[in-house]
């Protein structure tokens, strides 16, 4: 950033010294000049420069144009003393090489009307301005705007106070230049937020609205994407005779990416399910496809079971998750499957395992955010504290969740956490 002009008294050859006025005004303007630069707010900033500029120095109409590069003109942001005139209007562009403005634009140099009658490239806009300046803005050698001030009297500026304005301008444009990108930066934030709202509220609607009504089961999920939006998701898929289909899965990866990998995931999964295939079946078919499909390392790990409640049994496939906890009385076993590799890293078979539910029995389908969860000490949540929550009688998936938050508390989750729980 360009460090604050050093105002100097009037050399002896200036025709006009400074009376002792004049020069307290400067003084005052150097203050200001020293403050602009921790201005990030455009519109307050370029409301000060003219205003204090044109106090100090009794201008009767001060300016100030900023470039727009792609449309190769120049657009007023902010004008001080001219009132009603269609040339000061907000947003008035003017073309570069148009004008005094234009001309200080496109030559990079100050241009200075001491008698704006006998100026070839003065507007006229105020019928009693006599004489005025316009100033490139630029910082390092890029065009930032353009600085104008006018005066009810002929030659109105000394040699003196137009080196101290080309001086500030110099502080001036690495202000504006800051304040433009801040501003730039700022919308591209929200922006990114607005979109990000967005997506979470399309990627809820994607979760199924409300558990499943299943004779003799209760079956309920909950996910929390640590962010705006999320790589986790499950769904319930009604089947034919009853059955459901019930998938828990992680896309690899987090925020919009994931997000739409798991959206693809999603659709492709439920047209393969509606097919009535077998869990393994289903996964081999939608590997087969995402294979295709998916960016090199990118990849779903996802369990894929179907419950019949008239057997009373839980077929499930699994693709690289972690596998699923079964809970019989007082007892807990994690369930294996012979072969199931990540869905879009190559191809592979994946085997399923029938599993009886008896009555009283529980199955949780859970995703790393929450084994992996971490507490100030840098310990994991962990299978082990899993099993133990799920052995007390009234846990539920909102409870299981509520348990993770309660050990990272002083941390946070750094994976979205997700989980399905089966009730026999």
């Amino acid at each position: 950033m360009a460090a604050s002009p050093n105002f100097t008294v009037p050399l002896p050859s200036d025709p006009r010294p400074l009376d002792l006025d004049q020069v307290d005004d400067l003084l005052k303007l150097q203050k200001a000049a020293q403050k602009i630069s921790s201005i990030l707010d455009l519109d307050q900033l370029v409301d000060k420069v003219v205003n204090d500029i044109a106090r100090s120095f009794g201008c009767l109409d001060s300016d100030i144009y900023l470039h727009n590069e792609e449309r190769s003109e120049l657009s007023l942001v902010c004008a001080h003393g001219c009132d009603g005139c269609d040339l000061c209007g907000p947003g008035h562009s003017l073309k570069i090489g148009k004008g005094m403005v234009g001309y200080a634009a496109s030559t990079g140099q100050m241009h200075y009307a001491p008698d704006v009658r006998q100026d070839p490239y003065y507007i006229g806009c105020e019928e009693s301005t006599l004489s005025e300046v316009a100033i490139p803005l630029h910082v390092e050698g890029q065009l930032v705007g353009v600085f104008t001030a006018s005066h009810i009297e002929l030659n109105a500026f000394s040699p003196c106070q137009l080196r101290l304005l080309q001086a500030l301008c110099s502080d001036v444009a690495v202000a504006v230049h800051n304040a433009r990108r801040f501003q730039q930066e700022q919308r591209q934030r929200e922006q990114m937020t607005s979109e990000a709202r967005e997506a979470r509220v399309i990627q809820q609607a994607l979760l199924p609205k409300s558990s499943p009504s299943i004779p003799g089961f209760t079956v309920s999920g909950l996910s929390i994407p640590v962010g705006a939006v999320g790589g986790d998701w499950y769904d319930f898929i009604p089947m034919d005779k009853g059955r459901w289909g019930l998938v828990l899965a992680d896309v690899s990866g987090k925020g919009t990416a994931a997000a739409l990998l798991m959206s693809a995931t999603r659709g492709i999964l439920r047209s393969l399910a509606e097919a009535a295939c077998t869990p393994g079946e289903v996964l081999t078919k939608l590997n087969r496809l995402l294979v295709e499909d998916f960016p090199a390392g990118r990849f779903v790990t996802m369990v894929y079971a179907l419950l019949d409640p008239t057997k009373r049994t839980l077929t499930f496939a699994n693709a690289g998750h972690l596998r699923p906890l079964l809970i019989t009385g007082v007892s807990t076993r994690f369930l294996d499957v012979e072969q199931g590799i990540p869905l879009g890293l190559g191809p592979g078979g994946f085997s399923e395992v029938e599993v009886q539910l008896p009555v009283g029995s529980r199955v949780v389908l859970y995703s790393d955010g929450i084994t992996e969860a971490e507490n100030e000490a840098d310990e994991e949540y962990g299978s082990a504290r899993l099993q133990e929550h799920f052995l007390r009688a009234d846990a539920s998936a909102e409870s299981l969740l509520d348990d993770v938050r309660s050990f990272t508390v002083g941390s946070s989750l750094r994976d979205d956490a997700s989980v399905i729980l089966v009730k026999g």
